[in-house]
């Protein structure tokens, strides 16, 4: 059995802290060509992701992300690039296929050395005004949900806690 993949899979963790230095643009199309491997039902691809790098917008869907949270807090930990990922809701599986798009971005990008987070409320914070204008202004279809946030960089020092314990009943064999 190979045990790079494995190990991969084991060790990735979600970032909290990030550095302010950008990732390099061989890293992020590596990471966004693993999302656009993931598996989809029927092989439909409903998923798109958006690619955000300029930081009055990223500031400007994490405000709104945390408005629906009830705080301030900036839920993308200053990260310096944000995907968010939509899903066709005309896809019985558009959740599961967007998803298993963050999942492959997650788990690709640790893989080359880059840190990331799964964020969640995309869904809320695209059925805003704001966040409704920003779809169009993207040329976003009104059929496409938010599914989540990936966000990306390089950990700052305390970025990244270890791994909880497994539990023990994660598992039953029948």
């Amino acid at each position: 059995m190979v045990e790079e993949p494995l190990q991969v899979l084991k060790t990735r963790r979600s970032c909290r802290k990030y550095q302010q230095k950008q990732i390099k643009k061989e890293e992020l199309d590596a990471i966004l060509e693993a999302g656009t491997y993931a598996p989809t039902g029927m092989g439909k691809q409903s998923p798109i992701i958006i690619v955000i790098q300029d930081r009055e917008t990223i500031t400007k869907i994490s405000k709104l992300n945390a408005a629906i949270m009830g705080n301030t807090s900036d839920p993308f930990y200053g990260a310096p690039t944000l995907l968010v990922v939509f899903a066709d809701r005309k896809a019985a599986t558009y959740v599961e296929d967007g998803a298993l798009v963050i999942g492959n971005m997650l788990n690709a990008a640790h893989a080359i050395g880059v840190d990331s987070c799964f964020v969640y409320r995309a869904k809320e914070v695209f059925e805003t005004e704001e966040g409704k204008a920003l779809l169009k202004k993207w040329g976003v279809q009104e059929d496409y949900v938010g599914v989540g946030n990936c966000i990306l960089g390089y950990a700052a020092e305390g970025g990244i806690a270890p791994a909880a314990p497994r539990k023990k009943d994660y598992i039953i064999r029948v």
